[in-house]
């Protein structure tokens, strides 16, 4: 019998559950990226929309002026705006530029509360199809305010808007689906990689608007578009929701809704029903985190209820497993009692303020300070989002190896502040010190917003207070994303009034937002800290 070729024994050296979660991990990751990749021409195409005084911007105001007087020639002779896109050309344009990015993001973090809710109780993938259909065609519409010479600045709004709602549909459904399938285990380091599709998203939008803005910014929208929307339909044939659906023997879930007591304290309350002199021996083997977990209210209820009927309980978390269409989704207050959930999400809120605030406003910043056109400058500030995939990997392996999705934060959180003001300084020596700066910085800043909106969304979408109700993902996700999205709504706007006055001022209200992030985390990282002393000192004795 002649040996199996190599790759034949690769490919069936997994099992079919691994297969379909491999296809799960690829297909969400795709599909996420290409929501980020519709954001993404925003940003490259302000540099043409007001490219010639965006150029000018920081020239010396003698220069400026005679700059000016050159334009108004030019305009009288030619009839037509020399200085970029109607109703953009004016000398106002970064606020005019940082109302559409308010109108999206303000839109965004309005719809995410409400999707969160909507989406637990709907199909994902019908859900998901809608939105992203939708949300090709809302991001389309404004490339063709250029096809047809539209110059109303409430089109490009209303436009705006619209797509900010519609893209809320996405972030609960991935996030839900991606819990589904992959446990607590390694979840840090699986979806640091997997939110990697962030960048991804916003590298491959870059290059796609990039390519087009300097001759047809019209078609830097229209293809990313054309592209979610083919997305969409992809998502309708192919995604499956959870495990269960295809009778997948994977089913991650069930670790993840496991009450709060090792395996050891199971043993030891069955020894207890043959003999209480057996139990007092066996207690001590109680983990020393699961003790400290247990100082919570929710897992003292749950150590109470696993003394009286340990039988019942294990039957009703398999129960609640197998019938999870069943369970009653949770509600909006419901899922702010879960502990960590109020402290992550005003952590992000600041978090996504720089996040955002870079994703906005870098090319146009890269434009006037390395005085490069709309293209370069777009394709250098792909670099920001590379040093992201790093730090979200980075992020998710840290806090996987320590066990403290707080701590890994507060740390990166702390070193991001003085950075922001090193790449402000830095970036302004030349092309070189910038690229690395870039990379850098995108890690610092990217790797706590992708922790928290990833890995520590999923731990606390499946907290063990929940005794198994797989419906609170959506709900949970959507509070925290919807509540960083409220500071990424605040930030380019803030960018756009303050960027006038100088882009120093710019980075110190970034670092001032990196300092809020780390001080709403504190009692999260203090409470870390006391569960691993404790544990240590229970090693000691």
């Amino acid at each position: 019998m002649a040996q199996l070729p190599p790759g034949i024994r690769f490919i069936t050296s997994f099992s079919r559950d691994q297969w379909y979660r491999a296809f799960i991990f690829t297909l969400t990751f795709f599909l996420y990226a290409s929501f980020h990749l519709s954001r993404k021409p925003i940003s490259i195409v302000k540099g043409e929309l007001h490219k010639h005084c965006a150029a000018s911007h920081e020239v010396e105001l003698s220069s400026y002026r005679e700059y000016a007087a050159q334009i108004q020639s030019v305009k009288k002779l030619s009839n037509a705006s020399q200085c970029g896109w109607e109703p953009f050309d004016k000398n106002n344009y970064k606020q005019l530029l940082g109302a559409l990015d308010y109108s999206f993001l303000c839109a965004y973090a309005i719809g995410m509360y409400l999707s969160g809710i909507i989406g637990e109780r709907l199909p994902i993938r019908y859900y998901l199809t809608v939105g992203m259909l939708a949300s090709g065609l809302f991001t389309a519409m404004f490339g063709l305010g250029y096809f047809c010479n539209i110059h109303n600045l409430w089109f490009y709004i209303m436009a705006q808007i619209a797509n900010g709602l519609v893209q809320t549909t996405g972030w609960p459904s991935v996030v839900t689906c991606i819990g589904n399938w992959f446990g607590k285990g390694r979840r840090g380091l699986i979806m640091g990689i997997w939110n990697s599709h962030t960048s991804v998203g916003n590298i491959l939008g870059s290059l796609i608007a990039a390519y087009w803005v300097s001759t047809c910014w019209g078609l830097s929208f229209v293809m990313p578009g054309v592209i979610i929307a083919v997305m969409g339909i992809v998502c309708f044939l192919f995604l499956i929701e959870h495990p269960k659906d295809i009778s997948c023997s994977c089913t991650p879930s069930s670790r993840d809704h496991e009450p709060s007591i090792s395996t050891e304290f199971v043993v030891s309350s069955k020894a207890f029903l043959n003999g209480a002199s057996r139990f007092r021996v066996q207690m001590p083997t109680l983990n020393a985190k699961e003790t400290c977990k247990s100082q919570d209210s929710e897992m003292q209820h749950l150590l109470i209820d696993s003394e009286n009927s340990m039988t019942s309980q294990n039957s009703s978390t398999v129960g609640t497993g197998e019938g999870r269409h069943g369970t009653s989704a949770i509600s909006f207050l419901g899922a702010l009692r879960i502990p960590g959930v109020i402290e992550f999400s005003l952590c992000l809120l600041f978090a996504k303020l720089v996040s955002y605030t870079f994703l906005f406003w870098l090319p146009l910043y890269i434009t006037n300070v390395e005085h490069l056109d709309a293209k370069r400058a777009g394709d250098l500030s792909t670099l920001f989002d590379v040093g992201g995939i790093f730090g979200g990997i980075l992020a998710g392996l840290i806090s996987d190896r320590l066990e403290k999705r707080a701590s890994t934060c507060g740390m990166m959180l702390l070193l991001a502040a003085p950075t922001l003001y090193m790449f402000s300084t830095v970036s302004k020596m030349g092309l070189e010190a910038t690229v690395v700066m870039l990379l850098i910085s995108g890690a610092l800043v990217n790797g706590p917003y992708a922790l928290i909106t990833t890995a520590v969304s999923a731990d606390l979408g499946t907290h063990k207070s929940l005794k198994g109700n797989a419906r609170a993902l959506s709900t949970v996700t959507a509070i925290i994303d919807g509540t960083g999205s409220v500071g990424a709504a605040l930030g380019p706007l803030l960018a756009g009034l303050i960027s006038p006055s100088g882009w120093n001022n710019v980075f110190y209200m970034l670092m001032v937002a990196d300092g809020c992030a780390l001080l709403f985390l504190l009692h999260l990282i203090q409470k870390e800290l006391r569960c691993n002393a404790d544990h240590t000192l229970f090693k000691e004795h």
